[in-house]
């Protein structure tokens, strides 16, 4: 067998790296179909990945709850639409302007203040969502891993507080030790100018003939 995709036409079997399956079985909006194409993330699987690791899993709920909503509902309007001006959606795009990628990656179109998702764009629950809740695992590991990371970093930082608290203390007891050190060795005094002899000042000396 082969890894190329084979196409048929005009009764004619064409075999060529151009023609892989991918390109021609049709897919749900954002995800390739069939399995997925190793060492390559799609677009909507890029945006996934850009949105800020301390916000990733709270957009995430709220773009698996609106993906939800259409795959139970997708004849309702109201779930196929998508005001930025709400409150709650435009906290949450002020916090990760990626969501708003992500959406149109999956289909929707922006028009003015709103998010709309044309009737022939349709979401799947195996693939749109299972694909947010596999992205949710994916942040889960990398906040894990941040997490990590964060602990790792403060421990050498201990460690160097550590290091330099002990260099500290043993520079003060060499500063200590030190005048001890050279006090305790004894030093000769010698016959200099500024020496004064016990005899400068009558010690020793008799000032007649005798003592007594």
């Amino acid at each position: 067998s082969s890894h190329f995709g084979s196409l048929r036409l005009q009764g004619r079997s064409i075999t060529s790296p151009l023609f892989h399956p991918f390109h021609f079985e049709m897919g749900y909006a954002g995800y390739a179909p069939g399995n997925k194409v190793a060492d390559a993330l799609t677009p909507l699987q890029q945006a996934l990945r850009s949105l800020p690791l301390d916000k990733a899993l709270e957009t995430l709920e709220l773009l698996e709850k609106i993906t939800r909503n259409v795959v139970r509902n997708p004849g309702e309007e109201k779930f196929r639409s998508i005001k930025l001006t709400n409150a709650k959606i435009a906290e949450a795009v002020t916090d990760a302007p990626a969501m708003v990628d992500v959406l149109q990656e999956m289909g929707w179109v922006k028009e003015d203040e709103v998010l709309v998702l044309p009737p022939s764009v349709r979401l799947a629950h195996e693939v749109h969502v299972v694909g947010l809740i596999d992205t949710k695992d994916h942040y889960k590991k990398e906040i894990e891993n941040e997490k990590r990371n964060q602990s790792r970093t403060a421990k050498m930082s201990d460690e160097n507080k550590d290091q330099l608290k002990r260099a500290e203390l043993d520079r003060k007891e060499k500063d200590a030790e030190g005048p001890i050190t050279q006090g305790s060795v004894a030093k000769k005094l010698g016959d200099g100018p500024n020496i004064m002899r016990a005899g400068d000042v009558g010690i020793g000396k008799s000032s007649g003939g005798g003592c007594c």
